[in-house]
């Protein structure tokens, strides 16, 4: 699924590698992800383009949508679930400008995004990754 021949992943075919992905995500981030929605969408939608100021939709591979564990209140309404989106395109382009895995590129945005749910920093982030990538 990550090789470059043939037709472009699909929705669907992006889900699955997210799904297989997540097993590989390190326990330091997993543990937090039982409530958490992973939506796959082509492009961020033109309210996230707004509001992240991006100048193009390629701009942003992923986004975690939600109040990250650390600033939760226990009188927090439970009705807002916390969402990470992939966007298909922009991930699909990054792959095919960067060289790398595919596979690797969608387990490098979902360790991202889940870091921001958990409220990491983005020196944290690295760090995880970085020791995950020598297992």
């Amino acid at each position: 699924m990550t090789e470059r021949q043939g037709k472009a992943p699909t929705l669907e075919d992006l889900r699955a590698i997210a799904e297989a992905q997540l097993g590989l995500i390190p326990d330091v981030l997993a543990r937090h992800m039982t409530d958490v929605v992973i939506r796959v969408a082509e492009f961020p939608d033109e309210e996230t383009e707004r509001e992240m100021e991006l100048e193009s939709p390629f701009d942003l591979l992923g986004l975690y949508h939600g109040i990250a564990i650390g600033e939760k209140s226990v009188s927090a309404s439970a009705a807002a679930v916390d969402m990470i989106f992939l966007y298909r395109r922009p991930i699909l382009d990054y792959w095919c400008e960067s060289g790398e895995d595919l596979a690797w590129v969608v387990r490098h945005v979902l360790i991202h995004e889940i870091g921001h749910h958990v409220g990491f920093s983005d020196d944290d982030m690295e760090r995880i990754e970085a020791e995950s990538d020598l297992d």
